[in-house]
């Protein structure tokens, strides 16, 4: 039942538009509310994101009432409470909020308040005859079954997922090792049985796309009104000897099993490990490892790890945060091959780099990229497959050449709009940037007149400290302007194409990734040279006009 609760030290609603205030409720142990006022009204929240927890005091507050979490750029609109951007899932609560006699008081019950959240109900008895059939089980299926079910969608909703489990946190596979399932899991079971959301364990084999029907493996046939293709990505092992799957105790890391294995496998910790790959996966589970107490190097390609993405300067910051950790490094390296252990011949026991360095190993990790997972579109005579096997779509993630198919997450490859795109085609592997694609998928099938919404890529590490990054370089980067105590570190990376800003990295310097995001949606990111002159971005208020 709803009850009046007291504001601490706060006597009036007196605030700026833009403006956060994080208040304690008195009476209530840990019980905080936001206010912000937006558009001339103030609001009442719950002053947590519902994705990780972080406080959205520290957020960015837009002209239109957009309110982004300062971590992972998870976005809720502050008149409802809603969710508008990846990564969260659940809404955050609103509450009645008004003044009297000098204190001000919000209205709720007290589990409410402690909640911090308000849990998405998608309950939903009974279903028309439209089918919408989503094949995958990843982040971009979660973003598409919730978006459709969230904005009202009653048709039949089919997932088929070769996985066997519902949607989890796959990020947490390679910055925590998490393999139990209770854990990962972003919803149970029992709340897509609710939803009216069937889940079905098998893979996809083929698609009629003029029938509207898949096949799976398993020999059942499935009809549909509307297709969304979100089968991801299927990580590589080397075609080398050794590397190749051919010996026991090399794993590759995408799936809850493969957690539990390499975890199985690490036993009571105290193993040598080698990672081959400096890529996020591969940084991230070795970190993960030796702060387990293992024995871990990683070996990578480039002078420095992640040069490709992130620059020599940047990369040099994060291998020293692991060599901190503990984590060896062999750079500039290439790998020859991998020999038995001779204690047993079934399993990795050397690493062999074509330099003739060897590195003993319990175990190999191979985190060296992933390809699109598309074999069951292989020999479709209806469908053209890019080069790297993706499918090429527009803004709306609408399959080219065909009507009523979608494709997203790490098979597509769509239009890219933001700073220094253009309109590039580009196909980018982020857990952000799938679910997104699956929200806009749901608003396009939900509202066919509705133009997709345009959003910035989003991504985290977890690298001795928290990485933040939004943007992407599709068409590439000149130069980096590093700003901040790499020491710490703490600093912000601007990766500039002539003196346009395209991409942006933070590591405890929030919130300026997310400040990032919304500028450049609006086309007001200042240039390099704006930068060097000592442009805070901090100081640049937000126009509500979107440019992309």
């Amino acid at each position: 039942m709803a009850q009046e609760f007291k504001l601490k030290d706060i006597i009036s609603l007196q605030l700026k538009n833009g403006e956060k205030k994080e208040v304690e409720v008195e009476g209530v142990e840990g019980g905080k509310v936001l206010l912000l006022k937006s558009q001339d009204k103030v609001h009442a929240t719950s002053a947590t994101c519902t994705h990780y927890g972080a406080p959205l005091v520290k957020g960015v507050l837009t002209p239109e009432g957009r309110l982004t979490c300062p971590w992972h750029g998870a976005c809720f609109n502050v008149a409802t409470g809603d969710v508008e951007d990846a990564p969260a899932l659940d809404p955050i609560s609103k509450f009645e909020v008004f003044e009297r006699d000098g204190a001000v008081y919000v209205k709720t019950d007290e589990q409410t308040l402690k909640a911090g959240r308000r849990n998405l109900n998608l309950k939903c008895s009974s279903v028309n005859d439209e089918k919408v059939l989503v094949i995958g089980g990843g982040s971009g299926t979660l973003g598409a079954i919730e978006g459709l079910r969230g904005g009202g969608y009653k048709g039949k909703i089919t997932v088929i997922s070769k996985e066997g489990y519902q949607p989890i946190d796959r990020t947490k596979l390679s910055k925590a090792l998490l393999a139990d399932i209770s854990k990962a899991a972003w919803r149970s079971k029992d709340f897509y049985k609710d939803a009216s959301i069937e889940f079905v364990e098998d893979e996809a084999k083929s698609v009629d796309f003029s029938g509207k029907k898949v096949d799976t493996k398993s020999g059942k046939s499935y009809d549909y009104s509307k297709l969304v293709l979100a089968t991801g990505g299927t990580p590589n092992f080397l075609p080398l000897e050794g590397l190749k799957g051919d010996l026991g105790n090399t794993f590759l890391l995408r799936t809850l099993p493969d957690a539990q294995n390499i975890l199985k496998a690490v036993g009571d910790n105290g193993k040598k490990v080698v990672v081959i790959g400096s890529s996020f996966i591969g940084m991230e589970v070795g970190n993960c490892l030796a702060g387990m107490k293992n024995d871990v190097t990683v070996i990578g390609m480039e002078e420095e790890p992640m040069e490709r993405v992130m620059g020599k300067k940047v990369g040099k910051i994060f291998r020293g945060l692991l060599e901190k950790n503990g984590v060896n490094f062999k750079m500039g390296a290439s790998v020859e091959k991998a020999t038995p252990s001779k204690s047993d011949s079934s399993k990795v026991g050397t690493v062999h780099l074509k330099d003739g360095t060897t590195l003993e190993a319990d175990l190999v990790i191979e985190g060296v990229g992933v390809k699109p997972a598309t074999e069951y579109l292989k020999d479709n005579s209806s469908v053209q497959l890019e080069k790297d096997g993706s499918l090429k779509t527009n803004e709306a993630f609408e399959v080219q050449g065909l009507k009523d198919v979608f494709a997203i997450g790490d098979i597509a490859t769509y239009p890219y709009h933001g700073p220094g795109g253009n309109g590039t085609p580009v196909r980018i592997e982020h857990w952000n940037v799938a679910q997104n694609a699956g929200r806009s998928v749901a608003n396009t099938i939900n509202d066919p007149s509705s133009k997709p919404k345009p959003f910035i890529p989003v991504f985290w590490s977890a690298l001795g400290s928290q990485l933040r990054y939004c943007g992407n370089t599709v068409n590439g980067y000149d130069d980096v302007v590093l700003q901040g105590d790499t020491e710490k570190p703490s600093f912000v990376a601007y990766y500039t194409s002539g003196d346009e800003v395209v991409a942006v990295a933070s590591m405890m310097k929030d919130p300026y990734m997310t400040q990032s995001a919304e500028l450049m949606r609006r086309g007001k990111m200042p240039g390099k040279k704006d930068l060097q002159n000592g442009k805070d971005i901090l100081d640049i208020g937000l126009p509500s006009e979107i440019k992309m």
